[in-house]
């Protein structure tokens, strides 16, 4: 780095700053500071008790490092109409998120993490999003070799040394080892093999990560050209001269940027690959489901553009020109969620899903539902017995300042609390 690197070093004892990008569930603000590359994002000026604020919960924001963020540009520039996006490294959800926000609304995103517990939790956070045309996978990455030339692209943000979260991750810098980055290098090249043969011809890869060294970085991008025949792509940067092009990529420092260290690529598939055509073993796993036909407690926007399927006890809508999709990713892959479940069939009774209370096709006005204050909120999102003076008895939909929580079954007397046990607040507050 030169003369700079006195100035790099300087950066890294700096406090981190401290970024969120907001939904477009409601016209949402939480600063005058925005990011410069992504229209939704915003620089906070102090760090609030996130876990204290129902927004947080509800998924009116994501609270995202900004340098990533670089993402939303990459997707206008190269995919902006990409009918099928795989998330290969998806968890926790910061990049998933907001590719469901930027791609076109009819593409399908496949967002699949290979650890459990990590990939509960990008479930959580895709259900909070509210977009239906998601599918969360719990798979590795030689899971998708099916899948021959099925996405118009794939975005592998690796995991890496975490080089360029030493000032925000004191763990990052205890664990950071030559041995631990030649490592992480070595399966970063495997992953991208199998990530590149479900790449369409002239699909896009997008490979980042949050470290700096070349090996992870340019010498990684350096093989996926020599190996694999991509083509490197420039990308206009639109200003943004303080982001560093280097010879096989951009890099994100924190001398420069308002974020933290972050390294990306895009590269277009030349090699010829057929498209994907369905085969026999495909269908080896087939979900039981059939078309569901009772009346819904509740509504869906453009109710006539999906279908309705009952699996298993569960109650499933899919956007019906992805239909084929969907069944073909349930019937192939761990899937944790998929389209918007709305709701669970026990005997007579009809309890209706998170997913669907969070979800952006939600017809507000077809359901019962009751304003709450902060109070109550919370005590909800802890998942603590409530009582709701004055509602209609059965399903209710509790909302925050207009915003979606989740349901509780309203017996007059007390209600029984449906928000999810595995996402309530444990925290003292």
């Amino acid at each position: 780095m030169g003369d700079e690197y006195s100035l790099f070093e300087k950066a890294l004892s700096d406090v981190p700053s401290l970024s969120v990008r907001a939904n477009n569930k409601m016209d949402y603000a939480p600063s005058d500071e925005r990011v410069s590359w992504c229209e939704a994002g915003f620089y906070l000026h102090e760090r609030p008790l996130f876990t204290a604020d129902p927004f947080f919960h509800c998924g009116v924001y994501y609270v995202q490092e900004a340098s990533s963020m670089f993402l939303a540009e990459i997707v206008k520039q190269f995919f902006p109409d990409a009918e099928r996006v795989l998330d290969l490294c998806a968890a926790p959800g910061g990049k998933s998120t907001l590719l469901a926000q930027n791609l076109s609304e009819n593409a399908l995103l496949v967002s699949n993490e290979i650890i459990r517990q990590r990939a509960n939790i990008l479930a959580e956070n895709m259900i909070k999003w509210g977009n239906p045309n998601v599918v969360v996978t719990n798979n590795k990455s030689t899971d998708f070799a099916h899948l021959s030339g099925y996405f118009d692209a794939v975005v592998v943000d690796a995991p890496c040394s975490g080089e360029g979260m030493f000032r925000k991750d004191a763990q990052a810098i205890a664990e950071w080892s030559e041995q631990n980055v030649a490592m992480c290098a070595k399966r970063q090249r495997e992953t991208l093999s199998d990530s590149w043969k479900v790449l369409k011809t002239n699909g896009i890869l997008v490979y980042s990560t949050c470290t700096y060294n070349r090996d992870e970085n340019e010498e990684n991008v350096r093989w996926i050209c020599q190996e694999l025949d991509a083509e490197h792509l420039k990308i206009d940067l639109r200003g943004n001269s303080e982001i560093v092009e280097s010879d096989y990529g951009y890099r994100f420092y924190p001398h420069k940027v308002r974020g933290e260290g972050f390294f990306i690529a895009v590269l277009r598939k030349k090699q010829e690959t057929s498209d994907y055509k369905k085969s026999k073993k495909d269908s080896k796993k087939e979900t039981k489901q059939k078309k569901y036909d009772e009346k819904l407690p509740f509504l869906l926007k453009s109710q006539e553009n999906y279908v309705f399927l009952h699996e298993n006890s569960k109650v499933k809508a899919y956007s019906a020109n992805k239909k084929d999709d969907f069944t073909l990713l349930n019937n192939t892959l761990k899937v944790l969620h998929s389209g918007i479940c709305l709701g669970e069939i026990k005997g007579k009774d009809f309890i209706p899903d998170v997913s669907a209370a969070l979800s952006k096709s939600l017809d507000l006005n077809s359901i019962s539902k009751i304003e709450v204050d902060y109070q109550t909120a919370i005590s909800y999102l802890r998942r603590e017995n409530i009582f709701l003076e004055n509602a209609e008895k059965g399903y209710v939909l509790l909302t925050y300042k207009n915003q979606p929580l989740g349901w509780v079954k309203n017996l007059g007397n007390r209600c029984n609390n449906l928000y999810p046990q595995e996402w309530r607040i444990r925290m003292k507050l």
